[in-house]
């Protein structure tokens, strides 16, 4: 059974940075994705960025281009969420996700296998 587990979420203040973590167990990679996607009280679920596990080719939401930086390690089967200059509208529960084949999409739907979710929360 795949498993998809985060951590790293936290309180932090604006300007803060933040690194998230998602590794995942039982699942062999190959030409997939994995994203983040993030929900903030009262928002429909959002993609923020994915990385495709055989190249590292990368895409990001526009608002968190230049702040946000996705990566993997491979052996780990991790990605990793690098977050800087965070801002209050960052706060969310944000999730990693697992698509099957070779293309980034957004749309949720598209992603077949979800972590719980770790909490940012950020503080003006």
């Amino acid at each position: 059974q795949v498993q998809l587990v985060e951590s790293g979420g936290g309180l932090v203040q604006a300007g803060d940075s933040l690194t998230l973590s998602c590794a995942a167990s039982e699942f062999t990679f190959g030409s997939d994705v994995m994203g983040w996607f993030r929900q903030a009280p009262g928002k429909e679920r959002e993609f923020v960025t994915a990385i495709r596990w055989r190249d590292g080719t990368t895409d990001y939401r526009d608002s968190v281009k230049g702040r946000f930086r996705i990566s993997r390690d491979r052996p780990r089967r991790t990605v990793y969420l690098q977050m800087n200059s965070l801002k209050s509208e960052d706060t969310a529960v944000y999730f990693c996700a697992i698509k099957r084949g070779n293309f980034i999409t957004m749309p949720e739907a598209d992603y077949e296998y979800w972590g719980q979710g770790t909490q940012v929360t950020v503080t003006s």
